[in-house]
């Protein structure tokens, strides 16, 4: 059984920061990706990071140079930075996770077994 929790999701003005952390609890050893998705109101759930079992991170575009996810294995916990904030950064943030999908640099959300409930972020301009 693998349970997933976020927390760090607020409220803030453009240019600021958040960090998002995803907690693993039970059998959270072992997975080759983990990632944070988001999803607007009215929009499908797109990928934000992912992380592999080596540490090696992909972005989306739109969020790169931005945003920084990294992974705790110690803590069981992934975390996402985000500095300069946009209003189109809006969204409920997930994390995922899954012991058997690739890596690879487009994160397809029915690809992962675990998910967290999700954390509202919302930034006003």
């Amino acid at each position: 059984q693998v349970t997933l929790v976020e927390s760090g999701g607020d409220s803030g003005q453009a240019g600021g920061s958040l960090r998002l952390s995803c907690a693993g609890q039970g059998s959270i050893h072992n997975m080759r990706c983990m990632a944070w998705f988001r999803q607007a109101p009215g929009k499908e759930r797109e990928q934000v990071a992912g992380i592999n079992n080596r540490g090696n991170p992909t972005y989306a575009d739109s969020v790169r140079a931005r945003f920084t996810i990294s992974h705790d294995a110690a803590q069981k916990t992934l975390y996402l930075q985000m500095n300069d904030l946009k209003p189109e950064d809006t969204a409920t943030y997930f994390c995922a996770a899954d012991r058997a999908m690739l890596f690879r640099t487009s994160l397809v959300p029915a690809e992962f077994q675990y998910w967290g409930q999700g954390t509202q972020v919302t930034v006003s301009s």
